[in-house]
């Protein structure tokens, strides 16, 4: 009966003190990659207003506060065109502090273009896009993918088949569509390209609306934690899609 005893006792001392004992830090709550536009629709000024259009987004007030209400996050950035001309901008880094923000700003500011003559391989790009998020350095809670572009997939695979072909579970994929173009970049990236839970598209109207669009973006996908996906039908903007 005594080492029934002490076997609980010592039972209980141990839970006691699995129960004091500092909780492991959980998985980071974000890894998102952004994929730019740089296909040859794509002019000199318009690619600026891109690089200065996410620097600008990212380090602005809000969203480095967003950045770093959930504890920081994964981030990294590419640049594409045809279907093997992808050009990482920012390679995987933790974006937490005012200075972690602001140097990945800085870097895509002062980022060389990677093409110029290169037509629009978006299938290749969410492949690449799919094939890089695989190297983010830890497990997150929720993995996004923005792809940004001014058109519609004109050269290699489609987007469906995209995500048929590469390991797409669990990463939602949002769209950033430049408007402007025929065919209509916005209703492709709403019909085509978008994927995964409360997955939506945003909408720049022209390359001088880039950053402000993107600023919309980044802040939904980070302060969200997927609650879109909870929203009734009715509530929903017109450009939002389940799947």
């Amino acid at each position: 009966m005594l080492g029934k005893t002490k076997r609980r006792a010592a039972c209980a001392f141990i839970a006691a003190t699995l129960l004091a004992a500092p909780v492991p830090a959980s998985a980071c709550a974000l890894a998102l990659v952004v994929a730019m536009d740089g296909s040859s629709s794509v002019s000199p000024e318009e690619h600026t207003f891109q690089l200065e259009g996410l620097s600008g987004a990212l380090k602005d007030d809000d969203v480095r506060k967003a950045i770093q209400g959930l504890g920081g996050i994964w981030f990294s950035s590419f640049e594409w065109s045809g279907r093997y001309q992808q050009h990482v901008q920012v390679d995987w880094r933790f974006l937490e502090s005012d200075d972690s923000i602001s140097a990945a700003a800085a870097e895509l500011a002062a980022s060389d273009r990677g093409y110029t003559e290169f037509p629009t391989a978006l299938g290749y790009a969410l492949g690449f896009a799919a094939v890089h998020m695989a190297k983010v350095p830890e497990p997150c809670a929720r993995r996004v993918v923005d792809v940004a572009g001014d058109g519609i997939n004109n050269e290699g695979f489609s987007a469906d088949k995209a995500y048929r072909a590469f390991a797409f579970d669990g990463i939602t994929v949002n769209g950033l569509a430049i408007a402007g173009a025929d065919p209509d970049p916005v209703a492709y990236y709403r019909d085509k390209v978008i994927r995964g839970p409360g997955a939506f598209v945003e909408v720049a109207k022209g390359f001088g609306n880039y950053r402000a669009a993107m600023k919309r973006k980044l802040l939904r996908e980070i302060r969200s934690m997927n609650f879109a996906s909870a929203e009734p039908a009715s509530s929903m903007g017109p450009f939002h899609h389940r799947r």
